[in-house]
């Protein structure tokens, strides 16, 4: 996390006894990373957190390879046959190891509580508005925010106008660049954005319900649990760990004489995997600059870009909501026609997510039925 952070009433240290006004005891949480090496925040309840009252049924999930070519790929996630809350309406469109990236089309509030076990998640908000709410506090959602969620939140997520957001969900942490970060952590002088852009959670009274059920994601499926007490039950917390939200459009886009290379858009970085902003942006200034970025070959990562709007420099027949693939392997670029459009131009307006993983992506049934088989023939001057 970026830094920390204190909300309700807490103890004057740690692992000590504190009562309410009529001498109970508060249960401490300690919610941690890396065992009890990492970054963590201690949490205090008024119900034991533990108090499991029934293990309700498991429901597999598997994530299927789809029998495709080795070729670029033009997704229109658009069409995605996808309605439910921010759960049920996941759609895999592509996977590895490290990371799962999905479409959901949110038309509900979610019923019961979700906590994911095994994986951070980002949760880009392309369109509509909601609240997540957690056992951290609640934080209000609209257009362009990523939702950075840490494994272990417990959280549910409310509609207030139909959503649709691009899901990745990571088996490692998700983490503010390191090459923006000095040695304690904090965002550095010439980073895209700071401290000052992140929104963090408004803590809210505890909750004192009781028999809540609560659906835990696992590597594999989901396992719903009954709990005797409300996990937001909590009457403060303190640490470095929580949920929070950073807009797309708060990115401050570093520009050069020349062409800069994506790196400088990086936003988050996960295990094997980044995620870059691309937003409006003034063009090069070098008298013979070339704006449009030059082909390239990146032998050592997949690419995937989410479009969200505007009029990207570099591709044609492009829609908001389409996903590009380029797999390793082979090299791609402006379409033609792009390079020469660029020259002379002072700006861009487009917005647009980037994900690069370091291990080949397998893409679902799902995403192939969404596909643009002629996209690869795309670079042939008509």
């Amino acid at each position: 996390m970026p830094f920390y952070q204190k909300r309700g009433r807490i103890p004057t240290k740690r692992h000590i006894q504190f009562r309410d006004e009529n001498g109970n005891l508060y249960w401490e949480e300690l919610i941690s990373r890396g065992g009890f090496s990492d970054i963590y925040s201690n949490v205090y309840h008024i119900h034991h957190p533990t108090s499991l009252e029934t293990i309700g049924e498991f429901k597999k999930i598997n994530l299927q390879t789809a029998d495709h070519t080795h070729r670029p790929h033009h997704i229109r996630t658009s069409n995605v046959e996808s309605t439910g809350d921010a759960i049920s309406s996941r759609i895999p469109l592509f996977f590895n190891s490290d990371l799962v990236i999905s479409k959901a089309h949110v038309t509900k509030s979610m019923d019961s509580l979700y906590r994911n076990g095994h994986g951070d998640e980002v949760l880009f908000i392309h369109s509509g508005s909601g609240e997540l709410k957690s056992n951290f506090g609640n934080l209000n959602l609209t257009v362009g925010d990523y939702v950075v969620i840490p494994r272990g939140v417990i959280w549910q997520m409310t509609v207030n106008k139909s959503m649709r957001i691009l899901v990745t969900e990571s088996s490692g942490p998700i983490k503010t660049p390191t090459k923006y970060r000095n040695q304690f952590g904090q965002l550095l002088e010439h980073s895209p954005f700071s401290e000052r852009d992140i929104r963090t959670p408004k803590f809210s009274k505890p909750v004192d319900d009781r028999s809540v059920e609560i659906e835990v994601k696992l590597e594999n499926g989901i396992q719903t649990y009954g709990y005797e007490h409300h996990p937001f039950d909590l009457i403060g917390w303190d640490g470095y760990y929580f949920p929070y939200v950073f807009n797309i459009n708060d990115f401050m886009p570093i520009t050069g004489k020349i062409h800069q290379p994506p790196p400088v858009h990086q936003t988050f970085q996960g295990s094997g995997f980044v995620i870059c902003s691309f937003v409006p942006r003034l063009f090069d200034y070098h008298p013979e600059s070339v704006p449009a970025p030059y082909a390239h070959s990146n032998v050592d990562s997949d690419e995937i870009i989410y479009y969200i709007e505007g009029q990207f420099m570099s591709r044609k027949g492009i829609e908001k909501e389409s996903i590009t693939y380029h797999p390793m392997g082979l090299p791609h670029g402006p379409h033609p026609g792009k390079i020469e459009e660029s020259l002379g131009s002072e700006e861009t307006n487009e917005l647009a997510v980037m994900i690069d993983t370091f291990k080949p992506l397998n893409m679902t049934e799902s995403a192939l039925d969404l596909d643009d088989e002629k996209y690869p023939y795309s670079w042939i001057k008509s």
